[in-house]
């Protein structure tokens, strides 16, 4: 039935550039599929600390106002990341693989389950594949491991290739999550509540902009003050995470890389691999993302065969890549993306 989350389990054989830890697992993809099977295929993955129910909704689902979706002529699959406490993670193993002992997995685990995955439902071509943040680049990673099996992919706030700055950046909340009191190298008994809510407040600063401070956009949300926000967001939504599951997902994240797939790439040519991409790509960075700035995207372009930037304009940083900016920010994304699905 459209709209319930359904499960696909495989045994994964990655090639040789997978992680080690994770040859000949079994692994469950959790998704869920809105629309008519006859119709064109669109994927869409689950970002960091993303669910199948939050997953950029406004695209496939019918608005306050009844207006159709953007994607109401589309066949589209939800996808749960793994790590992402959904489909396969640390916190829903096996025993023996619960926890600290879930094996690494990278993006090309992903991708090559989600391929795995559309054969089943018998998809054997994607119109689209549309990704916010580490969404993003699973589509980049989905049209580098299988060119001529999408046809266009959306990069919503994202990058071909995780920076050396973001690299770091995700090194502050993950030391104050694994150095917390509660976390006891991931064999804790109970929730590390403490170091998920450290690793949330570390985490949420970098998320929005100076801008959205300066203008006190919690207010826009209802928040009576900062601090309220912090906590209720932050806090209570986000600490709430299983911190083996955070870390799963934030060790793929840092390990993102489309160079990793061709012998040719072995020094790490980006400009080389952006160039083997066969489908047509829009790139949608925000203005004030201080993960995936403009300026990436911009670079990546370069090299495209076939691509096109469009910069949502928005003070509300990474988060308005994702739905969760202002109405403007959803409607800017919605008008572009139908756009250039019609091209």
């Amino acid at each position: 039935m459209a709209g319930e989350t359904m499960y696909f389990t495989n045994d994964l054989h990655p090639n040789t550039n997978a992680s080690e830890p994770s040859k000949n697992s079994s692994l469950t993809l959790a998704y869920r599929t809105f629309g008519d099977p006859q119709n064109p295929a669109v994927f869409i993955p689950s970002c960091f600390s993303g669910k199948l129910d939050t997953t950029l909704t406004f695209l496939y689902l019918p608005s306050e106002d009844d207006t159709p979706p953007v994607l109401q002529n589309y066949f589209v699959v939800i996808c749960g990341l793994l790590g992402g406490s959904e489909s396969s993670s640390p916190s829903n193993a096996p025993e023996a693989l619960r926890g600290p002992m879930f094996p690494a997995t990278t993006y090309e685990d992903n991708i090559r389950l989600q391929h795995a995955l559309c054969e089943a439902l018998g998809i054997n071509k994607l119109a689209a594949y549309i990704g916010f943040s580490m969404g993003g680049q699973q589509a980049y990673h989905m049209a580098t491991l299988y060119p001529d099996f999408v046809s266009r992919i959306v990069v919503l706030a994202s990058s071909a290739r995780t920076s050396w700055h973001n690299w770091s950046f995700l090194e502050g909340p993950k030391a104050a999550l694994v150095n917390s009191v509660d976390f006891h190298d991931g064999h804790y008994q109970v929730p590390a509540t403490r170091g998920t809510r450290a690793f949330a407040r570390v985490y949420s600063t970098w998320a929005l902009s100076q801008a959205w401070f300066r203008d006190r956009c919690w207010e826009t949300l209802g928040f009576r003050d900062l601090e309220e926000y912090l906590r209720v967001v932050w806090d209570e939504r986000r600490g709430a995470w299983d911190a083996n599951d955070l870390l799963c997902q934030l060790q793929t994240w840092q390990r993102g890389d489309i160079t990793l797939f061709s012998p040719e790439d072995e020094k790490g040519d980006l400009p080389k691999a952006l160039g083997r991409i066969k489908a047509k790509v829009l790139l949608m960075p925000s203005r004030t993302d201080m993960y995936f700035p403009p300026e990436d995207s911009e670079e990546e372009l370069k090299h495209l065969n076939w691509g096109e930037l469009r910069v949502i304009e928005s003070i509300w940083g990474h988060i308005a890549g994702g739905g969760s900016g202002t109405k403007e920010d959803n409607e800017f994304i919605k008008l572009q993306v139908q756009r250039f699905l019609a091209d």
